[in-house]
């Protein structure tokens, strides 16, 4: 059975057609990598996924159960989706260890020492257990990003989603980042959208080519690098080979 299916998914706002019917499935602990330019749906689709933004039309399928249906209980479907943010979105007015806890505390109904220790472990998972204590603005973009993907592990998620999880960033602290998700590869079901091209290469199990609303091409990092079969998938990797540089991090 697949972790995760999303079948034939539309998504408009206002007028604007977003997403034009995006079919794709995921298995247990895969890794699966979205590019595509800007304004192409990707951060929609991910929204989508969690229902953060109901999709009009499609389903969505967790562990077999379908989440678009309206009788799914969505903050339990949510529970098993982790997301990570570009911007970060952690509690300013709360410690890195706090941030982390406070889920398991409120939606999982863990005792406040047992979150805590959970959440220590997280921290130093993801190389932070000395900055348990900070508040957020006492820490780098890298660092609070890193904090965003320790508050998604602990809540033992199927799968986390990643919108542009480094775009926020200043190039040195990118890398940090990218070994905590690499480091994550195979031990949680990941579906990342990033221009991060040498970690979609080095780490996806397939990369997913979105444009305009639909999956234009998808195939593994070898496929889709060296043997495209569209002609625009050529052209967008050639273009961001260059922008962001071939190997990238």
């Amino acid at each position: 059975m697949e972790m995760l299916e999303v079948k034939d998914i539309y998504k408009s706002y206002g007028t604007v057609e977003i997403l034009k019917g995006v079919s794709f499935t995921m298995k247990k602990d895969e890794t699966k990598v979205i590019i595509g330019p800007s304004g192409t749906g990707k951060s929609t689709l991910l929204r989508c996924i969690n229902l953060l933004s109901p999709p009009d039309k499609g389903q969505i399928w967790l562990n077999g159960e379908e989440a678009t249906n309206p009788k799914s209980n969505i903050n339990k479907i949510r529970e098993k989706i982790g997301f990570v943010f570009q911007d970060f979105n952690l509690f300013n007015h709360l410690t890195a260890l706090r941030n982390v806890s406070i889920g398991l505390e409120k939606v999982k109904g863990i005792e406040k020492e047992e979150a805590q220790q959970r959440s220590l472990e997280e921290l130093r998972r993801v190389g932070l257990e000395a900055q348990a204590h900070q508040y957020p603005a006492q820490l780098s973009g890298g660092q609070k990003q890193r904090v965003g993907i320790a508050r998604a592990l602990a809540m033992d998620p199927d799968i986390i989603l990643f919108d542009e999880p480094t775009s926020a960033l200043d190039p040195e602290l990118i890398g940090d980042v990218l070994d905590v998700m690499r480091g994550l590869c195979g031990k949680v079901a990941m579906l990342v959208v990033t221009h991060e091209m040498g970690f979609a290469r080095n780490v996806a199990d397939e990369i997913i080519f979105m444009e305009g609303g639909v999956i234009v091409e998808q195939g593994s990092p070898k496929e889709m690098f060296t043997n495209a079969k569209m002609a625009r998938t050529k052209e967008f990797l050639g273009k961001i080979g260059v922008l962001y540089g071939e190997e990238g991090a």
